[in-house]
């Protein structure tokens, strides 16, 4: 009788071991997306597989919650009663800007933004609100008005020019204050915040051990880590305008990886039938030229953020230097013929 109950429990303890390790005995998922168009003037993707409507519609909206706070404190257009953020940072009092104590969330993107002009050389600069804010608005009057579309005079540019020093951007960590020191510079973060949000939002699934999602703003991807069963996430590198039936350029099979582009057919306007992008060079001042679009794959979706816009602003033998120089880091250029290059280990994530 005592062997017999021995007996039992092994078989037991087996078949549950078994039952770990079969996928028919793991709980049914399904797939499911949820959907903003609320966060930094672009849509937003959560895809993710789980057990349940209720248990996704649960993730998904902390995940969509996160967002909106990090949108709410990056954005320099708006801001909200209670909350300082980066538009109460560049502005003035007295003709001058203000010691502002803000969310440990800033203090990090700042620091991060620093980190990214290092790295790209000064081609992601944070502190060219003056020069990108003439461009914002000359581009809106343009949109609103196309007849009477105009370009920047090049002397309000080379003015607003002299006040982009990063060093002028004075960060004190301990006490979670920023300070600009020329009161005639602006900050604009939108060649990494969008990147840098959606890094902290994978960052937020995984600590939480929601590890089957996938995470798309405006075209910054990240997936967390894979499938269900182990897969890979498939991430489309859109066609920015070449003459072809193909929505798609190519397709990556991602893990845990993010897929970022910068490409000159996602904000524009057109004076005298020429086309003016977002993207603005901070030697020439004007829209970077050179390349349709520019596709980064790496790890943190910040820096991918980051470095799709600076080699949108290099040369191809430069840029290909710079991305050839970094771990775990490859890139995707596209030209206005069509022609497309890529780093020497692009074409492991080709699917």
């Amino acid at each position: 009788m005592k062997r017999t109950f021995k007996t039992s429990v092994l078989l037991l303890a087996l078949m549950l071991v078994l039952c770990a390790c079969l996928p028919s005995c793991a709980p049914a998922t399904e797939k499911f997306s949820a959907y903003s168009l609320e966060f930094f003037d672009t849509a937003t993707t959560i895809t993710g597989y789980e057990t349940s409507k209720e248990r996704f519609d649960q993730i998904s909206g902390e995940v969509l919650a996160l967002l909106e706070e990090y949108h709410r404190l990056f954005t320099i257009y708006n801001r909200y009663e209670g909350m300082e953020n980066l538009c109460t940072v560049n502005e003035l009092k007295n003709g001058v800007h203000r010691v502002v104590k803000v969310d440990r969330k800033i203090i990090d993107l700042l620091l991060y933004a620093k980190e990214m002009y290092t790295l790209t050389g000064g081609k992601v600069n944070i502190a060219m609100g003056s020069v990108l804010s003439i461009w914002h608005d000359y581009r809106t009057a343009g949109l609103d008005d196309p007849f009477n579309a105009e370009l920047p005079p090049k002397e309000l540019l080379d003015e607003a020019a002299k006040h982009t020093d990063i060093n002028n951007l004075i960060i004190d960590e301990k006490n979670s204050t920023v300070f600009i020191s020329d009161p005639k510079m602006t900050l604009d973060v939108g060649a990494v915040a969008k990147g840098y949000a959606v890094e902290m939002a994978a960052q937020y699934l995984k600590e939480k051990g929601y590890l089957t999602y996938i995470v798309n703003v405006g075209g910054n991807v990240r997936a967390v880590e894979n499938k269900p069963k182990g897969e890979s996430w498939t991430a489309g590198i859109e066609n920015p305008g070449i003459e072809s039936d193909q929505t798609y350029l190519r397709y990556l099979q991602i893990s845990d990886l993010s897929v970022v582009t910068s490409g000159s057919y996602q904000r524009y306007y057109t004076v005298n039938g020429i086309d003016y992008h977002h993207i603005i060079d901070p030697v020439t001042l004007y829209p970077a030229q050179g390349y349709l679009s520019v596709s980064v794959v790496c790890r943190h979706s910040g820096m991918g953020d980051a470095l799709s816009t600076a080699l949108f602003c290099m040369t191809y033998e430069d840029g290909l230097a710079l991305v050839e120089s970094l771990e775990d880091v490859d890139a995707l250029w596209v030209f206005p013929n069509g022609e497309q290059k890529t780093s020497s280990k692009f074409g492991k994530y080709e699917k």
